[in-house]
C-alpha cells in the first residue's frame, strides 16, 4: 500500500470512529441485537424479553419528573444478575446510572430523579450474561 492511500483510509477509519456511534444508535431498530436488545428486536435472547428488558414508570409532580425503572430479573449472586440501570437523554448523552451489588441488592429496581427533563429518554438494563436491553420512553 503507498502512503497515500495509508493515509486516506486512516482518515476515514478516524472519521467513521467518531461519526459512526451516534448514527448507528440513532436508529434503534437498525442496531438492536447487535449493541442492544429491544422487545421488537430481542436477537438470540427472544425467550429472555420478560426478565431482561427495563420497565419504566414516569411520575411527575411540582418538584419536577422522576422515574422507577425495574427490571424482572432474580438476582443470583455473582452467576447471574443484572449489572446496572443507565438512562441517556434523546441525544443518546449519560444522565445517570445505578450499579447494583448482586450480593446485597435483593431486585434491580432503581430511582431517578431528573428535574425538569422532558423528552425521550433511553434506558439500559445490563445482564452480565443476557447483554444489554433497551426501551424507549417520552417524558
Amino acid at each position: 500500500m503507498n502512503r497515500r492511500n495509508f493515509i486516506r483510509l486512516s482518515a476515514l477509519g478516524a472519521t467513521t470512529g467518531i461519526i459512526a456511534p451516534r448514527a448507528v444508535l440513532a436508529s434503534a431498530s437498525g442496531m438492536a441485537g447487535g449493541v442492544y436488545y429491544t422487545k421488537d428486536a430481542p436477537g438470540r435472547w427472544s425467550k429472555k424479553v420478560g426478565g431482561h428488558l427495563p420497565n419504566i414508570e414516569v411520575s411527575k409532580s411540582s418538584a419536577g419528573v422522576s422515574i422507577e425503572v425495574i427490571t424482572s430479573h432474580e438476582m443470583l449472586g455473582f452467576d447471574h444478575y443484572i449489572i446496572k440501570h443507565q438512562v441517556l437523554d434523546n441525544n443518546f448523552d449519560f444522565i445517570t446510572e445505578r450499579m447494583f451489588d448482586p450480593l446485597k441488592d435483593k431486585a434491580p429496581i432503581s430511582e431517578f430523579s431528573l428535574g425538569n427533563y422532558s423528552g425521550r429518554i433511553h434506558v439500559l438494563s445490563v445482564c452480565n450474561k443476557h447483554d444489554t436491553w433497551l426501551n424507549i420512553i417520552d417524558v
